[in-house]
């Protein structure tokens, strides 16, 4: 399989594709929460649900479901380089599985059926993976060449993504321990989802350098050569 260099023309359309690729995925992260519940709301009359794979069960399901495969399919066509197009397959898989496995109506109070574990497993690897993609892939720099200001600024933005998606995570696994009362009136797993969604969301709209570019950048999606945005 052929490397995408970041040494190559940003003209290069193999070079606009990746970053493309990025800000697709950013936008649908950082608008796929206020989506669901704002259709919700309009088409079912519906209030946030408890979570956002609950969305699955209203008029939101198709909204729910293609958003999932489109940011699958972006993250299995992600071939900036080997570690990143293996954590974005293992991640564009997890989230095919959560789209096609829908969560277990009625949440951890009501069991879990097949469906419903094979929902979990591949939220946990999807949500995880991202955090990767934060923490341990975007703040690469290439070591031949010093970061530039904007670069450590990006790395600050995607290390601080990373640890809200992770504390998104683990806010979701400790949300069973909550007061049942509690959970009903403020759903807090659909916020911690949300948190984490928006947050991956926003370090992929970085990555696609919509914003905190390289000084000296002639145009929006050009890569600093020899260099790891």
């Amino acid at each position: 399989m052929t490397r995408v260099r970041t040494d190559c023309d940003p003209r290069n359309p193999l070079v606009l594709s990746y970053l493309g690729l990025r800000r697709a995925i950013g936008v649908i992260g950082m608008s796929l929460p206020f989506v669901l519940a704002l259709g919700g709301l309009l088409l079912d009359g519906r209030g946030i649900q408890p979570s956002m794979s609950d969305y699955y069960y209203t008029g939101m399901r198709d909204v729910f479901v293609g958003s999932l495969c489109a940011i699958a399919v972006f993250l299995c066509s992600y071939r900036y380089d080997r570690p990143d197009a293996i954590a974005g397959a293992v991640a564009g898989v997890a989230a095919v599985g959560v789209a096609l496995f829908p969560t277990t109506r009625g949440g951890l109070e009501a069991g879990q059926d097949a469906a419903g574990v094979v929902h979990l497993v591949c939220a946990a690897v999807f949500f995880l993976t991202l955090a990767w993609f934060c923490l341990g892939l975007f703040t690469r720099t290439h070591p031949d060449v010093p970061p530039t200001p904007a670069k450590r600024r990006r790395n600050a933005v995607y290390r601080v993504c990373g640890g809200l998606v992770l504390l998104g995570v683990a806010a979701s696994a400790l949300s069973p321990l909550l007061p049942a009362n509690l959970v009903a009136a403020v759903h807090p797993v659909f916020w911690a989802e949300a948190l984490a969604v928006v947050a991956f969301g926003v370090a992929w709209f970085v990555k696609g350098e919509t914003i905190l570019q390289d000084a000296g950048s002639p145009r929006p999606g050009r890569e600093r050569a020899g260099s790891r945005t």
